[in-house]
């Protein structure tokens, strides 16, 4: 079911053949993101993905949004920390028309300046958007506390000073220098025939040439603080945690359980502890943020003003006992059940397939198979999920940031780092 060819010119093509449905994914990605930009340049990257949408040689912007809509598809893009992604689900006859449409936005989109200063201030309005957002704003905090000074600390859409200030040249200059066959990869899942794929694919980027070097990813050091922002919110926004691991670390799939385990469904440690036992949130759950050199892992939470120190302090002994004592056969079989069910349900659909192809090519170079997650969870044993917690959550180590309307002179901080 999976297939890869490298063309000529250095493109890699990945399909998973889905005969059992009617429709197929396809993305093109490049290996660029927000880590890869200088500071002033912050968001060139999600300007040049929103630029493509607004017209080529051959389609103004609406004959894109018109071509797509006309066969009931449904065309979209995204750009995070290490790689941009543009891609089109369709009904699997409609596949050779998204790829015609992908591959001319990616290869021949104007940038006039008139569609650049319109598409400008629609990214500033997605500022605004973002800022009126505690609940996302706080996790850009956490990760800007942990990694000060990083390219990844930073938020992916850039700033409105820097979003402002772009040209288009700026833009044809980030897409010469990082928009390369051989730092592109077009993936596609669903009912699609590889040989017939790469044949499309082949045709589409034909006039395609050229190099750009590798990125290095990123590794930057972890810096526990501890850091109050003051906003004026009905709740409190809280994220407490610490340096994870990769998503090249082989302790990857202990760290799956363990996240689970703290904050991965309804049955977790931390659902149950503070809002089932305790009612002090709507909202609590654990997460990983982990790219191919860094990762961090932590806990959120959104919660009253005057809850927040009982969060903290709740969190903190969820990640104590985790460390002292291991966890029993019962609770480690259902995190791992947990996590074998997501990921089967995940499959169903072409785009998450279409998805894991693209970042399992970029951060491993191989198939990933879905058999092979599964054997390495089952081997995870509570001692490997024990040691692990010690290692990442020690104390010395928790860094802990909350956003909204509170004294950080009330709140005591025991077990993070000041």
């Amino acid at each position: 079911m999976y297939a890869k060819t490298t063309l000529p010119s250095g493109i890699r093509v990945i399909t998973e053949t889905m005969p059992a449905v009617r429709s197929a994914t396809i993305g093109i990605w490049a290996d660029v993101g927000s880590s890869a930009e200088a500071p002033d340049r912050r968001g060139v990257s999600h300007v040049v993905e929103h630029m493509l949408f607004k017209g080529t040689a051959r389609r103004t912007a609406r004959q894109i949004a018109e071509t797509m809509d006309g066969v009931g598809g449904n065309l979209n893009a995204f750009t995070d920390k290490e790689a941009t992604c543009y891609y089109a689900k369709v009904i699997d006859r409609h596949v050779p028309l998204a790829m015609d449409v992908l591959s001319d936005m990616f290869m021949h989109s104007l940038f006039e300046p008139a569609e650049l200063e319109k598409e400008q201030r629609v990214i500033l309005e997605e500022i605004k958007m973002y800022d009126d957002s505690p609940d996302e704003q706080i996790h850009d905090l956490f990760i800007q506390t942990m990694w000060r000074g990083a390219n990844l600390g930073d938020p992916t859409i850039g700033s409105a000073q820097t979003v402002s200030s772009l040209a288009p040249d700026d833009l044809r200059e980030h897409m010469q220098r990082h928009y390369a066959p051989n730092a592109v990869v077009v993936t596609a899942a669903g009912n699609i025939e590889h040989a017939a794929f790469v044949n499309l694919v082949a045709e589409c980027f034909n006039a395609f040439h050229g190099a750009s070097p590798a990125v290095r990813p990123e590794s930057p050091s972890t810096s526990p603080q501890t850091v109050f922002k003051h906003k004026d919110t009905e709740q409190a926004h809280l994220v407490i945690g610490a340096q994870g691991l990769s998503v090249r670390d082989e302790r990857r799939y202990v760290l799956a359980v363990l996240d689970t385990l703290l904050g991965g469904g309804m049955s977790s440690r931390l659902f149950q502890e503070v809002r089932e036992k305790r009612g002090l949130v709507y909202s609590v759950y654990a997460f990983q943020a982990a790219y191919r050199s860094a990762g961090l892992f932590a806990a959120y939470a959104g919660t009253s003003p005057q809850n927040v120190q009982s969060c903290i302090g709740v969190i903190e002994q969820e990640f104590g006992r985790v460390r002292e004592e291991p966890v029993g056969d019962a609770e480690l079989s259902c995190a791992k059940e947990h996590i074998k069910g997501n990921l089967t349900l995940s499959l169903e659909a072409t785009s998450s397939r279409m998805m894991r192809l693209g970042r399992n090519e970029f951060a491993l170079g191989r198939e990933l198979t879905p058999e092979e997650i599964e054997a390495r969870v089952d081997a995870v044993s509570a001692p490997d999920v024990q040691a692990l917690a010690n290692d990442i959550l020690a104390p010395d180590r928790i860094g802990l940031c909350v956003l909204g309307p509170v004294d950080e002179g009330a709140i005591e901080r025991r077990h993070v780092a000041a």
